[in-house]
């Protein structure tokens, strides 16, 4: 026919003002504007008020930069799970903080002071204080707008920083429970110091990267033994640290390592070695040498029949220190991995050789300064160069030329490659140094009478009696939850190894070690009226108050100033941090909150950092962890897997993708990775995502346009639906169930993946097709059009609350779409669904259908492609088997479908309905109406 009627306005095509292009970049701040003028954050503290809470504490991100995509993750991530917990009927409010005292800062301001060639140590205190405060100021309030455009609903009003008074008097607070219980104590020790910074560091604080160091083998002259066959011989040790040597004070062996006496063929010089690495021994000291030869020396046998043995440094003409005798140590921790199986010991650089020389009565000399120089006194290199660098240790270097020139260098190579502990701010190279420190001691038994714990805490913690902190800790650890599950192991090892926690700095901005020690006995004063004053003066004038000029204040009447000396140095930032369980979750400045937290959610590098202080502290004053579960993440790498870097140049700015995709992207690409792992980001990653994005988008697209002038009295129950729309609706419970579930694992990339197929394969590519026929064509009171708008609805309901975590202003424009002006999608709670609409038997039944109906349409597209038919309508499809009460035509959407012996498909020979487009017998000619369609259009 060629003047057929145009039925097209007699369709019920869906209409919907939701846009297809989402335009994010430009909406959101927006939708971010509104949320600010509608006070979302306060009221749905006020809709939740007496809920069950739910209580994640942020750990407080650094205030000294931009958002980096780090940031980014994991605050979308804590966001995730405030907003699930939310969703489920709790009270999960959210406190964001930063950290904002220590070195970082300070290394900043220092830099400023540097370009001006101004020296720090000539500002006063309070004023180089000030400027730091000021810095840190300036990122927190920086990063708070970034993060809040990520779309993270939160108190960012009324955030919590380390630096506030209030905080800095709590944490003094702190400090003075583990003082009054007796778990503080000033001993010399071996820590990590950084020359560079002028500080102690700790573990969290450093970072491993590979050098090239000098090795060198030294000769210590052996001048008694009880071995005859050793006096006038050579011990050789072994060391990539040359200019530890001069501070040598002990040789260790290996009690159980066989030694081994060899005679130089040449010279008739004696070594002492352990047997199994003379091989590796002789190939440095003879240099390739051909012609060098080892002999045997006349004595082999174990260490321990080296007691008694003593040595002489190679330096000894020096007199003085160098003159001292050098005994032999038995040390269980020589081996034979390399170097000698006789190691030198330098108490003043190391932990074992601090812990066996104490054990034997010999003393660390504090020979290097805190700039990493020898004092200027020191006999042997006084005052020279740094020993962190390279040209100070170099073979000809002043170590190694002194030593070659006294006989006592017998290999030295600037060839020995390793990995090296580096400050992870300056960069620099780090040196175990011992100094005077304040340590909380991991193995001494708490006395948890005079520890001052809170609430029913305090209970818990007496059941600790007779424990040790690190006992205390491994028992909290094994109390929480971790996920992923290997995070246990991962902290319980680190707690389980670590040595006693050094909590000093020697700094200007930080919370200070707000002790008076006396000055006769060296003892530090406990008394609590003393703290009393010190915690209300801090509160009232921050760290500040802690001066020369407010001791005889703070000691008020009972004692003398002149007595006492006042500690200057600051608390480890990680203190600060990890007593922020008790200023934000007990003080009661955020009644929302409470303690211990739900939940701690940080990278995986936190087990040694704020969960581990955090832990520390809180087991240290109230005998559990401050923590109910902690979740960890990995890190981003770049879409090749390597790990982000600017001078690299394969940095991801997170400002940048929210500018040219949106935030909603962004998070859909953090919620949608295995965030618990390492994993990557990258243009074509992106671009998935954003492809992800725009399917889940057109199925609320659809969704809108479909159920425009959706109304009650058009509604029908479950119980009278067809098969397909309680088959969808046991797939939506289902799912429910599922989601419910990932929730309860924290597993968001199952979340989102069940969202987004469920939308793309269930609804997109199966629901929707199917009954879109349904909708355009069936009369408004058709029972089927009826039950699948009233489906429909359900399902917009569920996926819009589903969704609202994840795509947090997506899901708010489709929810202000269908009800403008009403609240907010995110006051929503768990959409409602019916665990009765599950039906296995059903949907057993309708996976054979699915499975047909995907072999019907793979016989169908040869012909579509071959252009024999133009449409499945114009397809008759036979099958082999009938399946009863159920309109095959219209699931497979062909023009008619009959049993046969096998599945097959024809073109039809029927005429095309002008306003359905269906192949059907009763259709007269081409642009003819079908019986439906007539009975809709004529009435």
């Amino acid at each position: 026919m060629t003047d057929a009627p145009d039925y097209r306005d007699t369709v019920f095509l869906p209409k919907t003002d939701f846009p297809m292009k989402a335009g994010l970049p430009q909406k959101e701040p927006g939708i971010l504007a509104r949320w600010q003028e509608i006070g979302l954050y306060e009221r749905l503290r006020e809709q939740r008020r007496g809920r069950e809470k739910f209580i994640l504490h942020d750990g407080p991100p650094y205030a000294n930069g931009d958002m980096h995509i780090g940031h980014a993750l994991n605050h979308i991530l804590k966001d995730m799970v405030c907003r699930t917990q939310t969703l489920l009927g709790k009270d999960a409010p959210y406190v964001p903080g930063w950290d904002c005292h220590g070195l970082p800062i300070e290394w900043k301001v220092e830099e400023e002071y540097r370009k001006k060639k101004l020296n720090k140590d000539e500002v006063p205190p309070n004023e180089f204080r000030a400027e730091c405060r000021a810095y840190a100021q300036h990122w927190v309030n920086t990063q708070r707008e970034q993060l809040k455009r990520l779309g993270i609903n939160g108190d960012w009003d009324h955030p919590y920083l380390t630096m506030d008074f209030e905080a800095e008097s709590t944490i003094v607070a702190e400090l003075m429970k583990f003082a009054e219980s007796s778990q503080l104590y000033r001993g010399a020790k071996p820590v990590m110091w950084s020359p560079v910074e002028k500080t102690a560091l700790a573990e969290a604080e450093v970072e491993y990267e590979d050098i090239t160091s000098t090795q060198i083998d030294v000769a210590f002259e052996i001048v008694e033994s009880p071995i005859p066959e050793l006096v006038g011989a050579h011990a050789v040790i072994w060391t990539t640290t040359p200019w530890t040597i001069p501070v040598n004070q002990a040789i260790a062996y290996g009690p159980d390592i066989e030694y081994t006496l060899m005679k130089d063929a040449v010279d008739g010089s004696k070594y002492l070695v352990a047997e199994e690495l003379l091989d590796e021994f002789f190939m440095r000291a003879s240099d390739g040498n051909d012609s060098a030869a080892l002999n045997s020396g006349g004595w082999r046998g174990k260490g321990s029949d080296l007691a008694g043995t003593i040595a002489r440094h190679p330096m000894h003409h020096l007199g003085g220190f160098f003159a001292k005798p050098r005994p032999f140590l038995p040390g269980d921790f020589v081996t034979t991995d390399s170097g000698t199986g006789l190691v030198h010991m330098a108490p003043d650089h190391g932990e074992d050789d601090f812990d066996l020389c104490k054990a034997h009565g010999i003393d660390p000399v504090f020979a290097v300064e805190g700039d990493g120089k020898y004092r200027a006194d020191w006999a042997w290199l006084g005052g020279q160069g740094s020993v962190i660098n390279p040209k100070f240790n170099a073979p000809d270097g002043p170590i190694c030329s002194d030593l070659r020139e006294a006989g006592g260098l017998l290999a030295a190579s600037a060839d020995y490659k390793h990995s090296y502990p580096h400050s992870w701010r300056s960069k620099a190279k780090v040196i175990f140094r011992c100094t005077p420190q304040w340590f909380v001691p991991m193995d001494k038994v708490i006395d948890r009478d005079i520890a001052r714990c809170v609430d029913e805490a305090e209970i818990r913690a007496r059941q600790g009696d007779g424990e040790t902190l690190r006992q205390t800790a491994l028992r909290a650890i094994a109390d929480t939850r971790f996920v992923p599950e290997k995070g246990r192991n991962r902290i319980g090892s680190m707690v389980e190894g670590r040595p006693d926690w050094v909590l000093s700095r020697q700094r200007a901005w930080g919370v200070p070690i707000t002790l008076f020690v006396d000055r006769k006995t060296g003892q530090y004063l406990v008394d609590e009226a003393v703290n009393s004053r010190i915690v209300a003066a801090v509160r009232e004038q921050g760290v500040d108050a802690w001066s020369d000029e407010a001791a005889q204040t703070l000691l008020g009447h009972a004692y003398r100033a002149e007595d006492y000396e006042r500690v200057t140095d600051i608390l480890d930032v990680w203190f600060d941090s990890g007593c922020t369980h008790a200023f934000v979750l007990e003080s009661g400045k955020w009644p929302n909150l409470q303690s211990p937290a739900d939940l701690y959610l940080e990278g995986s590098d936190q087990h040694r950092g704020w969960f581990q202080s955090s832990l520390l502290e809180s087991c240290g004053t109230r005998g559990r962890a401050p923590y109910k579960a902690v979740l960890t993440h990995g890190f981003t790498m770049d879409a090749k897997g390597m790990k982000m870097s600017k001078s690299l140049g394969n940095t991801i700015n997170p400002l940048d993708l929210m500018r040219d995709y949106g935030a909603d992207i962004l998070r859909l690409w953090a919620l949608s990775v295995d965030f618990t792992e390492d994993h990557r980001i990258g243009k074509e990653i992106l671009s998935g995502v954003a492809d992800q994005y725009r399917k889940l988008r057109n199925s609320f697209r659809y969704l809108l346009g479909a159920l425009e002038g959706f109304g009650e009295d058009e509604r029908v129950a479950p119980a009278d639906m067809p098969e397909l729309e309680r088959y969808v609706l046991h797939l939506l419970a289902d799912m429910d169930a599922k989601l419910r579930q990932a929730v309860e694992d924290f597993d968001y990339n199952t979340y989102v993946r069940l969202i987004c197929d469920f939308a793309n394969n269930d609804l997109s590519a199966f629901f929707f097709d199917i009954r879109k026929d349904s909708l355009y064509c069936d009369a408004p009171t058709s029972p089927k059009r009826r039950a699948y708008r009233t489906v429909l609805d359900t399902l917009f309901h569920a996926l819009v609350r589903y969704a609202a975590p994840v795509l947090v202003f997506t899901a708010e424009e489709v929810w202000q779409t269908r009800y403008p002006g009403e609240g907010s999608v995110h006051f929503s709670d768990w959409p409602e669904v019916d665990a009765r609409w599950q039906d296995d038997a059903l949907a057993a039944r309708w996976l054979v259908l699915r499975d047909l109906r995907g072999d019907v349409t793979e016989a169908i597209e040869p012909m579509r492609r071959e252009k024999v038919i133009g449409s499945s309508l114009e397809a008759e499809v036979s099958i082999p088997d009938a399946h009863d009460g159920i309109d095959l035509s219209e699931l497979f959407i062909t023009g008619s479908v009959s049993t046969g012996h096998a599945l097959s498909v024809t073109k039809t020979a029927h005429h095309k309905c002008g306003r359905c487009w269906r192949h059907l017998p009763e259709v007269s000619d081409d642009g003819a109406l079908c019986a439906r369609c007539d009975e809709v259009v004529n009435g």
